[in-house]
């Protein structure tokens, strides 16, 4: 790590605590050349891919993620927090795949699962947007194969 203010390559750490907030750990420095203190913060960088349907690609980010799915649960039994709590567990899920790159479909398909499993209600608002229904007759062929599988549950 170069100091900020001298260049000089070398420095010592003299300080590591968890950012909690930023999900990384912060670093306090010390040039060995000008003395001079300086933080850092060292993350996980998760460089995943997302490659759209139309062949573009884009970078996963989580803030995205929580977005998407803060508006299909929105006015729904589940809370911002749990929103936020299923976003981090498909970050790590993805993390788990250890892949440079998914398909959006890919991803939407484990978005879906997760939700189906948490609410019924935001599971079919995200596959309204992520299917892309075009007519009523495939929005209720959704919903019919979702009671399906939720009696196939129960037994």
């Amino acid at each position: 790590m170069k100091c900020p203010f001298c260049s000089h390559p070398e420095s010592k750490v003299t300080d590591s605590r968890n950012a909690v907030e930023m999900n990384a750990i912060r670093r306090r420095r010390e040039c060995l050349k000008c003395l001079k203190r300086f933080t850092t913060f060292e993350t996980v960088d998760l460089s995943l891919q997302v490659k759209k349907r139309d062949g573009r690609y884009e970078d996963f980010t989580l803030d995205k993620l929580i977005r998407g799915l803060a508006a299909a649960c929105r006015h729904t039994r589940v809370s911002y927090d749990m929103v936020r709590e299923l976003g981090s567990k498909i970050a790590t899920e993805l993390m788990g795949l250890q892949v440079r790159e998914i398909s959006a479909t890919e991803l939407g398909e484990i978005v879906m699962k997760r939700l189906q499993k948490l609410d019924t209600v935001a599971y079919i608002r995200y596959a309204c947007v992520y299917k892309r229904f075009k007519d009523m007759d495939q929005l209720m062929n959704a919903i019919h194969d979702l009671a399906s599988d939720e009696k196939v549950l129960k037994k």
